[in-house]
């Protein structure tokens, strides 16, 4: 392994085995990233970091050196005309010359590859080709060639004035020609529901109007952009934003796995990133089980359980987050399978979360305990050492926890495990599961710790607990639960 010296290089190989499971063992991953680098066109010592970069394709348009710097959109200066070879084509046969043509004409978003014939024919047509991979006869394929011939289409190439205007570009390519060259350009975002959520940054914040003018230009139904400007408060998971586009409404609709949700994305946390493992946790869940979701936000864990016909005991200290879980439980009709309380997490747990244990333990039903606060969810753990410290020992039907975390150890699996054994006080390894989640920052990994609650932790005599007061829990310090656009 010497040729992996950059931290970088270390994390793009630990990603690969985790997002290939078969590729477990270091040489497979190995392999599979020097034919990475390898099709880049890049030597192994450039493919560093958690991003390799391709050779890309020339480019049709290339934007007016006046548009460099522009702080307010202009979009007329964007407009230009450009020459590219065309082919006469009779309208009989046009269809299929366009077919066999589709590797060599031009494809440039809502610029149509078939035009008026300059003399006006409705006999003739043009097929525009791209000037990038025509630009004599001789640059047709042997197979383009040929089928022409038995078209009886001229090998003769026209030219055409083509105008390109600021409808025709991608996002990146406007971001590209307006942001100082050599700065990284990011068009990256979150979608929620009409608004479209993004991370900027410092150099990029001269340009934010622009930025979020095109962003809402670029993709229908987005009608406020808006960017986060400081740390997720861990207290309440939520963060000051500005608009920097487009409308105010802050309320937004989405559908995630079938259950429709509202919320004020001001003022709860919502993350579309976490789609997929909220339905992995939920498929784990059985018809007639007890769900306890600790930090339930406004309910994608909560609400596609009840709907799954489980029992769902649903808490979040944010008094936001709370009402909108109400909201979304009567929006999906499960408001009668869930109980929801705006508790602390902790109080939670040895609250609601005790009451119902017990008589839980003696039924033959799972019990699932989601722990979704990933900053500081391990953290909470300890309030399971004695919980029924007064009750007799049982090994039967022990509660299973989902306990969600971050980690930016150089061997994550291990560091979060050591955290969630000091927490729980008890030595977890070969007890328990740890599942990659996503990456959501450089050297930063998001994991869910999977085990069954030890009887040794839970009935434990060492730990007596008093019992937890109903006083609001004092703020949590300001974390920063992730550095993405989320």
């Amino acid at each position: 392994m010497t040729w992996i010296k950059r931290a970088g290089d270390r994390r793009m190989l630990r990603l690969l085995s985790r997002v290939f499971p078969p590729l477990q063992t270091q040489g497979k991953a190995v392999a599979v990233y020097r034919r990475l680098c390898s099709a880049a066109t890049l030597p192994v010592s450039a493919c560093s970091g958690s991003a390799v970069k391709f050779i890309m394709e020339p480019k049709l348009y290339r934007p007016p050196p006046e548009v460099r710097g522009m702080t307010s959109l202009d979009k007329e200066a964007f407009t230009q005309t450009i020459t590219v070879p065309a082919l006469r084509v009779p309208t009989g046969v046009l269809n299929k010359v366009v077919k066999s043509l589709k590797k060599s004409a031009i494809q440039c978003p809502g610029i149509p590859r078939v035009v008026q014939d300059k003399e006006e024919s409705s006999d003739f047509r043009l097929v525009l080709l791209d000037p990038h991979k025509v630009s004599s006869a001789a640059s047709f394929s042997e197979a383009e060639a040929e089928a022409l011939r038995s078209f009886s289409v001229p090998e003769e190439l026209q030219h055409y004035e083509l105008q390109l205007t600021y409808h025709n570009l991608k996002t990146e390519e406007v971001l590209e020609a307006v942001l100082p060259q050599g700065q990284d350009v990011t068009s990256s975002f979150s979608r929620v529901g009409h608004i479209a959520h993004m991370n900027l940054r410092d150099h990029q914040l001269p340009y934010k109007s622009l930025i979020g003018q095109v962003i809402m230009d670029k993709n229908p139904g987005v009608t406020c952009v808006v960017n986060k400007t400081n740390m997720i408060d861990s207290t309440y998971r939520n963060f000051k934003m500005e608009v920097l586009a487009g409308e105010e409404n802050m309320v937004a609709k989405v559908k995630e796995n079938g259950v429709n949700y509202e919320f004020d994305f001001s003022r709860v946390y919502w993350n579309p990133r976490l789609s997929t493992e909220h339905q992995r946790v939920v498929q784990l869940i059985k018809p007639g089980e007890t769900v306890f979701d600790v930090f339930a936000g406004v309910g994608p864990f909560a609400i596609p359980a009840a709907r799954s016909g489980a029992k769902v005991l649903a808490n979040d200290l944010n008094p936001e987050s709370y009402r909108w879980l109400q909201h979304n439980c009567k929006l999906n009709k499960v408001e009668k399978k869930v109980r929801s309380f705006n508790l602390d997490g902790r109080v939670f747990i040895q609250g609601p979360v005790k009451q119902e244990l017990l008589a839980l333990l003696k039924g033959t039903a799972g019990v699932h305990v989601v722990m979704n606060l990933p900053a500081l969810a391990l953290e909470f753990l300890d309030a399971f050492r004695g919980l029924l410290h007064q009750e007799p020992p049982c090994d039967e039907n022990l509660p299973i926890v989902h306990c969600y975390c971050f980690s930016k150890d150089d061997n994550p699996e291990t560091d979060v495990v050591k955290r969630a054994s000091d927490s729980i006080g008890f030595p977890l390894e070969n007890q328990c599961s740890v599942h990659f989640v996503r990456n959501v920052a450089p050297n930063k990994d998001m994991f869910c710790v999977r085990f069954t609650v030890p009887k040794e932790v839970l009935f434990s005599k060492d730990h007596d607990q008093t019992e937890p007061s109903e006083e609001p829990a004092p703020k949590r310090p300001k974390c920063e639960e992730a550095t993405d656009s989320t």
